[in-house]
């Protein structure tokens, strides 16, 4: 694997606010800086890596309901701590995990690949465009007047957060609300993208072995895509649990 480069500029400035430890001690990120990464639509590599991920999940579910999975439950609890509905506004894994049994939708070749990890590994998992950041990610409770970039009606708009929503954000605001709900248009991966930050998130009972093991998956991958890509990835967790290498 390459050497980080300006990735591990960029990781090093992002973080996650004090706040966000508070509502959820458990709470860790793995976050993979990606740059010389070869992007397109989808092809036929990140299609069968969405159909075996698709196989998974819908063996998975014939033993168990959804909601009974525990990385579903643990989500659905962290949102309902600041006021979120989940059966309303649904994580990034119970989303995909509900359309696997019509099929998982097919983006573009770096989309497909990191939900294709996210379903395998049980795991919230996004994307962004890390050209089109402004200033360094960062995780924290929302003030409620951060712009929010989506499409209503066909039309670009701009929403706001509800005050102490979670929200990921830059200088420029939100890059995706409610912890890993909906993902700005201002930051999504595109066809051309050659820099990403890739964001894998967890809770408990995940331990930290599959989290990390996610982590090794998805970089896996990007190299196998683009062979000389230069990754870097940092862990953050709470203070109390010490900071441990992913």
């Amino acid at each position: 694997m390459a050497d980080g480069g300006r990735g591990e500029t960029f990781l090093a400035r992002c973080s996650v606010d004090p706040g966000v430890f508070a509502l959820r001690p458990d709470y860790r990120v793995v976050l993979v800086a990606a740059e010389g990464l070869v992007g397109g639509p989808t092809d036929e590599t990140s299609d069968a890596l969405l159909r075996e991920a698709e196989s998974t999940a819908q063996v998975l579910l014939s033993h168990q309901p959804l909601e009974g999975l525990d990385s579903v439950a643990a989500w659905r609890d962290a949102y309902r701590a600041f006021g979120a509905k989940p059966q309303r506004t649904r994580n990034s894994l119970e989303a995909l995990l509900r359309r696997a049994a019509s099929g998982l939708p097919r983006v573009n070749r770096l989309t497909d690949l990191y939900n294709a990890v996210s379903v395998r590994h049980l795991l919230p998992l996004g994307g962004e465009d890390l050209d089109r950041y402004a200033g360094p990610a960062r995780l924290a409770r929302a003030s409620g007047d951060e712009p929010f970039e989506t499409v209503a009606g066909g039309d670009v708009s701009i929403e706001h957060p509800e005050p102490g929503e979670v929200v990921w954000c830059d200088d420029e605001g939100v890059t995706c609300r409610r912890w890993n709900w909906r993902q700005t248009r201002r930051t999504r991966l595109k066809d051309d993208t050659t820099a990403a930050l890739f964001v894998l998130e967890a809770l408990d009972p995940m331990p930290d072995q599959a989290l990390a093991a996610a982590a090794a998956d998805l970089v896996d991958h990007l190299n196998a895509f683009a062979p000389r890509a230069r990754i870097a990835r940092r862990l953050i967790d709470a203070p109390s649990r010490g900071g441990r290498p992913c």
